[in-house]
């Protein structure tokens, strides 16, 4: 079989390419595409050539890791017609799968996939993002966040499910102002306008390295910063002040199929929403200028591509 994908050929080149997939196994399922997020993260690194050397690294490269579609081919406890949500896959002869999801089909190993009961159209591709914000603050030993910093599509995640679990309405920083809009129960102001000094929980959703000496001297006694963004650069901070207020540091890797499956109770017990989330939508042969304005719009807050003419 052949696919549709997004390729990235090398740093700052990008082309849609037909490649020849994989054959599916005994445990394999096949998937056609509906919708594809872009990550304005992740992928903006590999894009720009700055990812770290990650095991199965390397160009050309199949990027994406937020893939909604039905199954075409069922099996394993899947039916053909389901509609699921899948988190990456390595199913190409010719490039590498890293993360692999951005493409018209996909041979995706059966475990990974997860069937979709409470989200509709495009809206599915954010389940990933909604489950590293659930590991971020709600995996254990968390503690929902006082301070979230930046306000893209993560830190928006994080305050909607920080409100979905009972806490507070966070306050947000983001020194964007074309960010700042769209606070749902929550406020979100520019940094210098908040005077806080005794904040318990702090989440960092911006990926910004240089951050920590800015957000040392706001913590209470004991109080803990949380890491959940991906940094490209080394972090380092001033001793002093931490060692003055005991400060904590706690890193928050990629979420778990418990994750998972906290997101869509909540999604189905209306306590969380995904809607309004994505802001902006283009057809997948549109492809590099769709991944061009992901990484360079501000107001860009999440891309989705649109493979149902391709699948």
């Amino acid at each position: 079989m052949d696919t549709v994908a997004v390729v990235l050929e090398q740093p700052g080149k990008l082309a849609l390419r037909t490649v020849t997939l994989q054959d599916p196994g005994a445990d394999d399922i096949v998937v056609d595409a509906a919708w594809t997020g872009i990550s304005s993260g992740t992928e903006r690194l590999l894009w720009a050539g700055r990812m770290p050397n990650f095991p199965g690294m390397g160009y050309p490269l199949v990027p994406g890791y937020e893939t909604i579609g039905r199954v075409s081919r069922g099996g394993n406890g899947f039916s053909e017609g389901d509609l699921v949500f899948v988190p990456g896959a390595n199913c190409y002869q010719s490039v590498r799968g890293l993360f692999g999801g951005a493409a018209s089909r996909l041979v995706v190993q059966a475990q990974r996939a997860v069937r979709l009961d409470a989200v509709a159209g495009e809206t599915g591709i954010l389940i990933a993002l909604a489950a590293t914000a659930h590991h971020a603050i709600a995996d254990s030993g968390a503690r929902l966040p006082q301070l979230i910093i930046g306000h893209g599509i993560l830190g928006r995640l994080i305050a909607r499910l920080t409100l979905a679990l009972g806490g507070d309405a966070p306050v947000i920083w983001e020194t964007q102002v074309a960010r700042r809009d769209g606070g749902e129960g929550y406020v979100v102001i520019d940094p210098q306008d908040d005077q806080r000094r005794d904040y318990q929980t702090i989440c960092d959703a911006s990926g910004a390295a240089n951050l920590l000496d800015t957000l040392m001297p706001r913590l209470a006694k004991r109080g803990e910063i949380t890491l959940a963004g991906f940094y490209e650069d080394p972090l380092s901070f001033a001793f002093p002040p931490a060692f003055m207020r005991e400060a904590r540091i706690r890193i928050s890797a990629e979420f778990a199929r418990t994750d998972i499956d906290a997101v869509q109770d909540l999604l189905t017990r209306n306590k969380l929403s995904l809607t309004g989330l994505i802001t902006h939508r283009s057809a997948a042969q549109n492809a590099e200028a769709a991944y061009a304005q992901a990484f360079t719009d501000p107001s860009c807050i999440k891309m989705a591509l649109d493979w149902r003419q391709l699948s």
